[in-house]
């Protein structure tokens, strides 16, 4: 009997509910600005943007922030020519050696191998083949190359420029270097950096010596 008394109630209670609602008046909305933004929505429409469409096309000549242009263009006269004169804006320090070992473990050593010599896990799976060794003779590898290469790709690696910044870029190009001067048996980069620095700052020493003497002699 209470049973069927409690299942009446329900009965009666429900129907209360569905007579009571109203399509024409809502119910109360709690927290509106989860469904009414006060914000503009992207894709949204409103009438005080062009054609209502709040995505737009951005103005001509405008970049994105911390964009940095690249003026070699993706060919291989690019290609070239960054091997030819494209230098690295950041030094070559033990901190961007560091931070360029760890991306080039995330980013390239599956296919290039940990130690740059062509067999990363990918190769010896047999998923990729043909990557050549940083050591092969005849490669041209240099920093402004490899910087190139990460940010448009080459042959079936591509792009990297998504995925790692230009500083970061440079960094695993710093890197690279010292795998490939670690396979052929050579100084590290920053061994060969600071030697080359040395001998300019020598060269600039004696280049004053000889500017103080000649102007001694005139005198």
């Amino acid at each position: 009997m209470k049973t069927l008394i409690n299942i009446g109630i329900a009965i009666i209670a429900s129907a209360t509910m569905v007579s009571c609602f109203n399509d024409n008046k809502p119910n109360y909305q709690y927290f509106p600005n989860m469904y009414e933004p006060v914000s503009y929505e992207t894709y949204g429409e409103y009438p005080v943007f062009p054609d209502q469409q709040e995505a737009m096309i951005p103005p001509d000549n405008t970049v994105p922030r911390g964009f940095t242009p690249y003026d070699y263009e993706n060919s291989t006269a690019g290609l070239e020519l960054a091997k030819a004169e494209l230098q690295s804006p950041y030094d070559v320090t033990e901190e961007n050696l560091a931070t360029g070992a760890q991306l080039y473990t995330l980013y390239c050593a599956v296919c290039h191998g940990d130690t740059g010599d062509g067999q990363g896990i990918l190769v010896k799976r047999e998923k990729f083949l043909g990557i050549p060794s940083y050591a092969d003779a005849g490669r041209n590898i240099v920093m402004g190359g490899i910087y190139h290469v990460q940010t448009y790709g080459l042959n079936a690696m591509g792009s990297y420029a998504s995925q790692v910044s230009e500083k970061e870029r440079w960094q695993i190009a710093m890197h690279v270097m010292n795998l490939k001067a670690a396979l052929n048996g050579e100084p590290g980069i920053l061994e060969t950096t600071k030697a080359a620095q040395d001998s300019i700052k020598v060269l600039k020493e004696k280049n004053m010596e000889a500017v103080t003497a000649s102007e001694v002699e005139k005198k």
